[in-house]
């Protein structure tokens, strides 16, 4: 057995490529002529029974008085009767036949058809009007009706009955000239309610119109543009304008990030790859001139097998900071022990000074005039925080005069963060540079020799291990000249890796 539903989707299937307010304006039309249309029929039917109602209250008060004269006076009885009266006797006092009237008024509205009945139907009924139709006339109507039971005198025994009528052509009229006004008001109505429910539903989809066209704009690449937000925010299509843009800036924001995320990983995979490729290229290089035999002394061979290994240590370092920071994007978890930022921040100081024996190096408070803290616990990887002051003491190691003099500023924040500040008294970095300092392969002196100017991703790492930490770097001038690393980290039970 079939399913017939998909035929039926598909012949429905018109409906939903309508336009929405196409489909709104001919709800509209449709309710507001389904609406006339019963307003006029319930008008009609209450106007025509109010009419036959008052056509029954005339025949009623005059029926006897009609009656009594056409059976006084049978031979004249037609001219007697007011015009619009047609009676019909059935062995009424003796009398048999009919209708009679006025000639003109059956001529016209043809004559009533009473219908052949019982003494004892027609008096059960007594005087309730009825309605019969017509036999002949040039404009047939139908007659209301009227029984009279006759008796010869009062109190006897009823013989017949006299049927007075009279016809509802003004009644039937009435009703036809009401239905057609009806029909054209409503007509003109509802032509007129969908013009003004079209330019309403118009002017109302207006927002959306806009909406649309932004939209539009936004799938050709322009994420930059918003809806306007010009209608009040309790409106629906205010509401959706608000939440549209809302949405649309954090697409803008999330396509922005992972545009910079593919730059920074281009520029990332193509540092890496000339990092790794000079000193590949070197040991190569000594390779194949140990292979041509052109190390024909062993000073020379020494040499050689010294750079060689230089190369490759350089390598090796190069990609265990790569491994570090792969790990650390990875989100791979963190030891959590305690940790005392001012006993790492001591061993520093000294592994600088073994560095450079004729720098000054000091662990200081970290305002002025402060003595450090004897102890300043976080929670958090002590290889990785000692690798943090590591990196930010060989970088004042590399990038400063030797012998110019060092400190590391130990103590708290206003907030109670543990703050550890490196400072020299070097030729520091401009206010660009300082803005990229912390990205990675990036350096200050834009130098590609590692001596020089080191791989860039020193303070890469730094930022990275912080950030797992749920602590901050930043860079600050020192006073005086120079360039202060500013390290915070969350105190003891902050940090939750």
């Amino acid at each position: 057995m079939t399913d017939p539903r998909p035929d039926s989707g598909r012949r429905w299937s018109w409906v939903a490529r309508t336009p929405l307010r196409v489909r709104l304006v001919a709800i509209i039309v449709l309710l507001l002529g389904a609406g006339l249309v019963l307003a006029g029929l319930t008008t009609r039917t209450v106007v025509s029974n109010y009419l036959v109602d008052e056509l029954d209250s005339q025949l009623t008060q005059s029926a006897q008085s009609v009656a009594r004269l056409t059976t006084l006076n049978p031979a004249e009885g037609g001219q007697r009767i007011p015009s619009d009266y047609a009676v019909t006797l059935r062995s009424c006092n003796g009398l048999d036949g009919g209708p009679v009237g006025w000639e003109e008024t059956l001529d016209r509205f043809g004559e009533p058809e009473i219908p052949d009945e019982s003494l004892d139907t027609v008096v059960a009924r007594g005087i309730k009007p009825f309605t019969v139709g017509s036999s002949g006339g040039g404009d047939p109507s139908q007659w209301r009706v009227v029984s009279i039971p006759c008796s010869p005198f009062r109190g006897a025994e009823v013989q017949g009955a006299a049927y007075v009528a009279l016809p509802m052509a003004d009644v039937e009229e009435t009703s036809e000239y009401l239905g057609r006004s009806l029909l054209w008001i409503g007509l003109g109505i509802v032509l007129l309610g969908g013009a003004l429910a079209l330019w309403l539903v118009q002017r109302a989809f207006r927002p959306l119109r806009r909406i649309e066209a932004t939209a539009a704009a936004i799938a050709e690449g322009d994420l930059s543009q918003r809806v306007p937000e010009d209608q009040p925010a309790s409106t629906e299509v205010g509401s959706l304008s608000l939440s549209l843009n809302a949405m649309l800036t954090q697409i803008e924001a999330a396509f922005a990030a992972q545009e910079a995320s593919e730059q920074r990983m281009r520029r990332f995979v193509s540092d890496a790859s000339h990092e790794l490729r000079t000193p590949l290229a070197t040991v190569k290089g000594y390779g194949e001139l140990y292979r041509m035999g052109a190390l024909d002394s062993p000073d020379k061979v020494e040499d050689t097998m010294g750079r060689i290994e230089d190369s490759a240590r350089r390598m090796g370092s190069l990609v265990n900071d790569l491994l570090v920071l792969a790990r650390l994007d990875e989100g791979r978890p963190l030891r959590r022990e305690p940790v005392d930022l001012a006993a790492l921040a001591r061993d520093t100081a000294q592994d600088l000074h073994a560095l450079d024996p004729g720098r000054s190096v000091h662990v200081t408070g970290l305002r002025p005039g402060d003595p450090p803290p004897s102890a300043l616990p976080v929670t958090g990887d002590a290889d990785r925080l000692r690798q943090v002051l590591t990196n930010l003491v060989g970088n004042v190691a590399r990038h400063t005069p030797a012998g110019s003099p060092a400190e590391l500023a130990v103590g708290t924040s206003p907030e109670g963060d543990a703050v550890v500040e490196v400072r020299d008294h070097g030729p520091g970095v401009s206010a660009e540079q300082a803005d990229k300092i912390f990205e990675r392969f990036y350096r200050a002196d834009s130098s590609r020799n590692r001596e020089s100017g080191g791989s860039g991703l020193g303070l890469a790492i730094v930022a990275a291990i912080l950030g797992a930490h749920g602590g901050s770097s930043s860079v600050h001038e020192t006073p005086g000249g120079g360039l202060t690393v500013r390290v915070q980290l969350p105190r003891a039970g902050g940090y939750d890796a």
